[in-house]
């Protein structure tokens, strides 16, 4: 499965978007589109990604640019999978 599928499918999920998930493409917005995204709900897919992905997501690293679109949340996943981030 490739990353933006992988991606999608763990927010639709994490966020119980249902059939909602399905839509959503690399440039489809998510901060102030999406109502269920709220603050609790970004903790809770940090934490889903962690463990999905294994790997430690710091403080520091998470802005409202990481999740603007579907597309700069997956290039985040990426360059925390490459170690570049």
């Amino acid at each position: 499965m490739d990353m933006i599928k992988q991606v999608k499918a763990l927010f639709a999920s994490t966020l119980q978007l249902g059939s909602r998930g399905t839509d959503l493409d690399a440039s489809s917005t998510l901060l102030g589109a999406i109502p269920e995204l709220d603050s609790m709900a970004v903790v809770n897919l940090i934490t889903a990604m962690e463990e999905h992905f294994g790997f430690i997501v710091d403080d520091d690293e998470i802005s409202a640019d990481t999740f603007e679109t579907l597309g700069s949340l997956v290039a985040f996943v990426e360059r925390k999978l490459d170690g570049s981030a």
